[in-house]
């Protein structure tokens, strides 16, 4: 390999607050109630990678955008890819068209105002575009988006979605039309896929073990996506009822991230999931 494959480092931005299917935070008339961190850490998550000359996409919550103008800002300013991640984090498999469009466009609409960048790319919540969802890429592509980093190429609690685990073209949308789609990173186990580069799997699993899984995806060609989110770095998350499995998968290894991040940065080359895709050129100011 004459290059190094360079990967993709990506942050979904949300609060604590956003986990879906927990009913302590279900109700949204209440996240204006709850204690913020999203803030505070996206802005260490800023530094890290400044400190590493790196350039990110953040998969930006329209509801935090909304509310954190200033932070979608820095964000830009910094140098980084915005993308959407939704208004309202809603699974879009609970979604139908009509809904998931206005919600999209929502999104798209406060994040280009805040940044001037315009939005390219879009990150399902919980990755929940599955086998009978192909309509939200008609979706997306009808409100201008360009690439899609929704897909979940294993069996996870959400679902998953039987995808090539490579970068590709999504040809199986409704209208005929294509769309590039970078899945997430899945190393195989056995006859089944485990995801092992962000969010809990990346919290639970030792640093040897992730950069194991992505030099052997890099010496096939394929450049690893990491996925994180603030919450990810935050010991002091608060805490809320939830079943037992899930309380593990969203509270183990908090203290481990940022030392995992800085080890990451340091050891790999890592891009924007628009460079990393090819696309023609960064993304530029949204249209008035």
């Amino acid at each position: 390999m004459n290059h190094p494959i360079v990967n993709a480092m990506s942050f979904d931005i949300e609060d604590w607050f956003h986990m879906v299917e927990i009913d302590a935070v279900a109700d949204t008339g209440k996240w204006e109630t709850f204690p913020s961190l999203v803030e505070r850490y996206t802005d260490q998550i800023l530094a890290q990678l400044a400190a590493h000359e790196t350039r990110a996409t953040f998969f930006m919550l329209g509801w935090i955008a909304e509310r954190y103008p200033e932070l979608v800002r820095r964000i830009a300013e910094a140098g980084h890819e915005l993308g959407t991640h939704s208004y309202w984090h809603r699974r879009v498999d609970m979604l139908d068209p009509d809904s998931f469009a206005e919600d999209l466009r929502r999104s798209i609409d406060v994040i280009e105002q805040a940044s001037s960048q315009r939005v390219r790319g879009f990150r399902a919540p919980s990755f929940s575009i599955r086998p009978g969802t192909e309509w939200a890429f008609d979706v997306m592509l009808d409100c201008g988006l360009e690439y899609d980093a929704s897909l979940f190429p294993a069996p996870r609690g959400h679902g998953g979605y039987p995808s090539p685990r490579g970068m590709h073209r999504f040809t199986d949308v409704p209208s005929g039309r294509d769309i590039p789609e970078l899945p997430m990173s899945v190393m195989r186990v056995g006859p089944a896929g485990l995801g092992f580069t962000g969010g809990g799997y990346l919290r639970f699993l030792p640093t040897w073990f992730v950069h194991r899984g992505i030099r052997r995806l890099n010496r096939r060609g394929m450049p690893a996506v990491v996925y994180l989110h603030p919450r990810d770095f935050a010991p002091d998350c608060p805490r809320v009822p939830m079943p037992l499995k899930r309380r593990f998968k969203c509270y183990v290894g908090l203290k481990t991230t940022t030392g995992k991040l800085d080890a990451l940065l340091s050891s790999f080359p890592w891009a924007a999931c628009e460079t990393v895709l090819g696309l023609d050129s960064p993304s530029t100011e949204a249209a008035a």
